[in-house]
């Protein structure tokens, strides 16, 4: 019986995570949540799973839980000692669930607690990889990928030798205006981009594929998870979301891995590895079943180079890279702030990529220290930026 806990519960990821977990109750044990604001999802989820600790945003929320759920309540916890409550709890893995910067300390706490951690989080990795991977090293923890791509590849890789490794090859869906033109993409709406065509996702998520900003950040999250350098990571646009990435060897060989667009498959490799989770068809106990791959009615594969023009983000990523190590904590932080004022109507979608890039140009005019040695140092590369973002879109420099 593996115990898991799961920080980001009622979030997409969290709530597919609750699922597979379910179909399989003879293999998992849910002992601890945390979630933020969403007191009625939550209530749902402790009646099921009977957690014996939960965690939420603030006290209002803790006070609603507890009214919600009378003499079946939990210990509930608050804040942010709430969340590293709920990292450090008794578990074998810690599903790393959150959207955010939020989602770094307790992923580190859950890390230095020596717990493995399925990593759904990429901010995790993209705002502090270097510190993160010393910590993993330090305390010999497994650090586990759930995003499809970041799946992909820790599968394909693995029984390879890292000397064979010639390239890794990120896939993208393109998001929903990969056919559109420069100057409708600028004026796209906040409902246009969150029409994704083939992912279930959260809205910032959504909003990152829209703006290939996703990618970037699941290129810096490679560089570190992967122990590569940048210029070995490629992207390339594959509309079908069927091939998740690929590895291309020494010798020329390239593997890839292929599935339904469906994240329960690469959140149930990371919650049952290296064991596999029977997940197709009515049997395996999905709340929604899972289809298998038909290759034949796939029929096409389509490849095609991403366009840096249209989408700047992608390029900003690998920018971020070649500054110093927290140059990405900036640029994620700048991202966060102007996809949250799009979200809110307040910016032009062409304010985001702007916002981002003028963010990024001015942390490395600043001339930071070159590396990372504390969580302080990236909270205070996270905080200049985000000012410094907020600043810009209430000018509307960047718009």
């Amino acid at each position: 019986m593996k115990r898991i806990a799961i920080l980001g519960s009622t979030g997409s990821v969290g709530e597919q995570s609750l699922e597979v977990a379910a179909a399989f109750p003879e293999r998992f044990q849910v002992v601890a949540l945390a979630a933020g604001r969403r007191v009625e999802k939550l209530a749902e989820q402790v009646r099921r799973f009977r957690p014996a600790l939960v965690s939420v945003a603030e006290p209002e929320a803790a006070l609603a839980l507890k009214s919600a759920l009378g003499v079946e309540a939990p210990e509930i916890a608050v804040g942010d000692a709430g969340l590293d409550a709920v990292a450090t709890a008794d578990a074998d893995l810690v599903v790393s669930a959150l959207v955010g910067a939020v989602g770094l300390a307790p992923t580190l706490a859950a890390i230095r607690a020596g717990r493995d951690v399925a990593l759904a989080n990429k901010e995790v990795m993209v705002m502090a990889g270097a510190l993160v991977l010393r910590e993993v090293k330090a305390r010999g923890v497994r650090l586990l990928p759930v995003d499809s791509e970041h799946s992909a590849i820790f599968q394909v890789l693995a029984g390879q030798r890292q000397q064979d490794l010639l390239r890794i090859v990120l896939t993208a869906s393109g998001g929903p205006f990969r056919t559109w033109t420069a100057e409708r993409i600028a004026r796209a709406s906040v409902d246009e981009a969150l029409a994704h065509p083939n992912w279930s996702m959260g809205p910032k998520i959504t909003i990152d594929s829209a703006t290939l900003m996703n990618k970037g950040l699941e290129v810096i999250e490679a560089r570190w998870l992967f122990d590569t350098s940048p210029e070995r990571i490629d992207v390339v646009v594959h509309p079908q979301s069927v091939v998740h990435s690929l590895i291309e060897l020494c010798d020329g060989s390239v593997l890839a891995q292929l599935g339904v667009p469906d994240m329960r498959v690469p959140i149930a490799v990371a919650l049952a590895w290296p064991e596999r989770l029977a997940l197709l068809g009515a049997a395996s106990g999905l709340a929604r079943e899972l289809p298998p791959l038909d290759l034949a009615v796939a029929a096409r594969l389509d490849f095609e180079a991403p366009d840096r023009k249209r989408f700047p983000c992608l390029d900003l990523a690998y920018a971020a890279l070649r500054g110093d190590e927290a140059a990405p904590a900036a640029l994620n932080a700048a991202n966060e702030v102007s996809v949250a004022a799009f979200l809110a109507r307040e910016v032009p979608f062409s304010a985001i990529a702007a916002t981002n890039a003028a963010v990024l140009e001015a942390h490395l005019a600043r001339g930071s220290a070159p590396r990372l040695r504390t969580l302080d140092d990236v909270l205070e590369a996270d905080a200049w930026a985000r000012a410094r973002a907020r600043a810009l879109l209430s000018a509307g420099v960047a718009a």
